[in-house]
């Protein structure tokens, strides 16, 4: 079941075309990328589906209904990259007024607050302020006010800035148990290794304009550049020219080949072992969603980063 449906949005300023004619689809339950350099057009999308910015063009449907800012609010989380905190307020008395603006009563709000303060061992701040707080312990305070309302769709923009590794840890866990428990939730991140690691579709938007969508499995076979690693028992000799493969690479017990995409893996490892060859492993290398990204964005072939000991 789609949550959020965004159909041919548009928002210029000017003569800028922040967001231009954007589409995409999120699922129910999906943890979903939005991706791009700085000045995409992300933030302003994200302005839009919370209501913030009122698109020039184009609709955003939520929970299969035209999207009302003021009526669909409380079933948004979101998360800004800047800490939207007030720095001389106490933690508690902060958090929960955030939650009664979400539709929580006073009651309902405590006993969120009293459950997730006790999850990331907070309970001892309830009467700090958050200028007293690190920037790492004020991302936890930021996430734990985006959910605590428990909202259909979470939009998280870096959240794992300021955070140390065992804090990362935590919140990735609460991503997953949020979304294993019906949210659909937003990343935004230039961490191409979070993505990767977290998020089940991905979409990339440059220049206000979305230019890849799909999967993150599937974006990542669809950039394949047959490049393999492969690795043998002794080191190898110069192999000789071959219709097969080029060499890309070649150290020790180790080559990088990029093979022609018409010859099959077998093709190549009879043609290893004719020659004697003794293959301990032989691995595909699929590009990373970094990789994508600057190819994408900069027109930048993913094999250039092997040099060809052939050219």
């Amino acid at each position: 079941m789609d949550l959020l449906q965004v159909a041919h949005l548009k928002k210029y300023f000017a003569t800028q075309k922040a967001v231009d004619d954007i589409s995409l689809t999120i699922e129910q339950g999906q943890i979903f990328g939005l991706l791009g350099p700085n000045g995409a057009g992300k933030t302003t999308l994200i302005r839009m589906i919370t209501g913030i910015f009122y698109p020039d063009s184009g609709t955003i449907t939520l929970d299969g209904k035209a999207f009302d800012p003021v009526n669909d609010i409380s079933k948004i989380g979101y998360m800004p990259e800047e800490r939207g905190l007030y720095k001389k307020m106490k933690i508690g008395e902060q958090a929960l007024y955030l939650a009664r603006l979400k539709g929580l009563s006073k009651q309902e709000a405590i006993e969120s607050l009293k459950t997730w303060f006790a999850r990331f061992e907070m309970d001892s701040w309830w009467n700090k302020k958050v200028e007293d707080l690190s920037k790492g312990m004020q991302q936890k305070l930021q996430f734990v006010t985006t959910v605590l309302h428990r909202p259909r769709l979470i939009i998280l923009d870096e959240p794992f800035s300021g955070l140390d590794p065992v804090n990362s840890n935590l919140i990735k866990d609460e991503i997953f148990n949020l979304a294993k428990n019906g949210a659909t939730i937003i990343f935004s991140t230039h961490r191409m290794e979070q993505v990767e690691e977290i998020c089940d579709h991905i979409v990339l938007v440059n220049k206000g304009q979305k230019i890849l969508d799909g999967t993150v499995q599937g974006v990542k076979q669809e950039f394949k550049e047959h490049l393999y690693k492969i690795t043998f028992a002794a080191p190898v000799a110069a192999l000789e020219p071959n219709g097969l493969f080029s060499v890309k690479q070649a150290s020790a017990n180790t080559l990088i080949i990029q093979k022609n995409a018409e010859v099959s893996n077998n093709q190549i490892l009879s043609f290893l072992l004719s020659n004697g060859l003794q293959i301990d492993s032989f691995n595909e290398i699929l590009p990373t969603l970094n990789d994508i990204f600057i190819r994408k964005v900069e027109g930048t072939p993913l094999a250039r980063r092997f040099q060809s000991i052939n050219d």
